[in-house]
């Protein structure tokens, strides 16, 4: 397989939200539009907070979303990969110890900010000979490794963003291991990268400042020019402005699923949200990746108003044809003959796909027939048609039921409406009335 290499690398600390999901979805369509490989792999260095449990529960969302990885990675199975890449970044000079605790280095960093200094490391550690090393060790204090910087502009062609540089000498050196052992995010995602033969970073605009560190690790690991192409989007924000946390809950796929909301709209809002492209109801992912473009993302907060995903999602089932939804409908026991013209009747008169539940009630079960002038309506039960009906049928009958009765607009069709489904409205009886049949227009009409 060809095109681009891409990976969605959540932390399993949490469920993910509807910002997530948009990462993740960039870099599925991106792979999807051009062939490519989508790669999940989850971060879960982080062994405190990390569990299977969510890590089990964001694929499920995925899945949900529609998005299936070609691979999945975790993190917790790949040390040995770090530890390596560590010992080399040592052997090479670029890996070094150094024994600040974290008051000291705040207490630094306080000063520097009164004094008006930017408040950078100031590689201290690196003067230290090997004796002050040995005393500081022989105290107790275990080092934690940062990663020398070279203090050079870095430059990269964004994928959203354009032209992009960094004076890493504006930068700290970044810490990689911690006195642990265990490693930062830094490290295991650059050699993730280099070892998975990654293609373009998708993410968001919030990584911006790591990757000239980044960069700088792969080439120093893999060469110059090896690092992989990176696009920067903007983030998802509520209509406040307010970014999105993982850890709350708000707006999470999991919460989403269960309020009734679509995938399909839920996609729509998290990819075209904050773009040039307006937001709008599609009818399957393969429609969403033909038309997304990392080019048309704005530099721009994107924000939305969770209601979109409301409206979103009644005109997504809207616009979704009775195979797409045949496997969900049968799930309900929605199938037979007329299970497709029952969907095709109804699908524009839904909030929520479970709405259709109550519809088939309507056409194929008992409901209270809700007869509001009894001697009307057996009038036009009297003129119902014989058999076989067919969207014709509700025409021919309203048109002798006006002719007998005198009755017009809704003096006439209202009360039909009613006993016909105890609805004040929904879909055309056109279409519902041939799904009803007969025999139960008969019983419902009061005849």
């Amino acid at each position: 397989m060809s095109g681009p290499v891409v990976r969605f690398a959540p932390s399993p600390t949490g469920r993910i939200h509807i910002g997530n999901a948009r990462t993740a979805l960039f870099n599925y369509l991106v792979a999807a539009r051009a062939g490519g490989r989508f790669i999940l792999r989850f971060d879960d260095t982080d062994l405190e907070r990390s569990t299977r449990e969510f890590a089990d529960g964001i694929e499920i969302d995925l899945a949900w979303l529609g998005v299936a990885p070609h691979l999945v990675v975790r993190q917790s199975d790949r040390v040995a990969l770090y530890e390596a890449a560590a010992e080399r970044l040592k052997q090479m000079g670029l890996l070094y110890p150094a024994y600040e605790t974290q008051a000291e280095l705040d207490r630094r960093r306080k000063l520097k900010q009164a004094r008006g200094l930017p408040p950078v490391y100031d590689r201290a550690a690196l003067a230290l000979s090997a004796d002050e090393r040995a005393q500081l060790e022989a105290e107790g204090r275990k080092p934690h490794w940062r990663f020398r910087l070279d203090h050079r502009v870095i430059e990269w062609q964004d994928g959203v963003r354009g032209a992009c540089r960094i004076d890493c000498a504006s930068l700290s050196d970044p810490v990689l291991v911690r006195e642990d052992g265990s490693f930062l995010y830094t490290l295991p995602s650059v050699v993730d990268d280099i070892e998975l033969g990654i293609t373009d970073v998708i993410r968001g605009e919030d990584h911006v400042t790591n990757t000239a560190v980044q960069i700088q690790i792969a080439e120093a690991l893999a060469g110059a020019g090896k690092a992989p192409r990176f696009a920067h989007h903007n983030l998802l924000v509520d209509a406040s402005g307010a970014g999105l946390s993982k850890r709350s809950g708000a707006l999470s796929i999991a919460s989403l699923r269960e309020s009734g909301v679509e995938a399909l709209a839920v996609a729509a809002v998290a990819v075209l949200t904050g773009s040039s492209d307006e937001v709008h109801a599609v009818s399957s992912l393969v429609e969403l990746a033909q038309m997304f473009d990392l080019a048309h993302v704005s530099r721009n907060a994107a924000k939305f108003d969770p209601a979109d995903l409301r409206t979103l999602t009644q005109r997504t089932l809207l616009k979704l044809d009775f195979e797409s939804v045949r496997e969900r409908l049968a799930a309900h026991d929605i199938v037979g003959a007329h299970a497709e013209a029952f969907w095709l009747a109804v699908r524009g008169n839904l909030d929520q796909f479970l709405d259709v539940c109550d519809w088939w009630r309507v056409v194929d079960g008992e409901i209270i027939a809700v007869v509001e002038d009894a001697d009307f309506c057996r009038t036009a039960a009297g003129l119902l048609p014989p058999d076989p009906w067919d969207e014709k049928t509700w025409s021919l009958w309203t048109q002798a039921v006006k002719a007998a009765t005198g009755r017009k607009g809704r003096e006439l069709f209202h009360p039909l409406r009613l006993a016909l489904t105890g609805r004040e409205t929904g879909p055309e009886l056109a279409k519902l009335l041939p799904l009803i049949g007969r025999a139960k227009s008969l019983a419902r009409l009061g005849a």
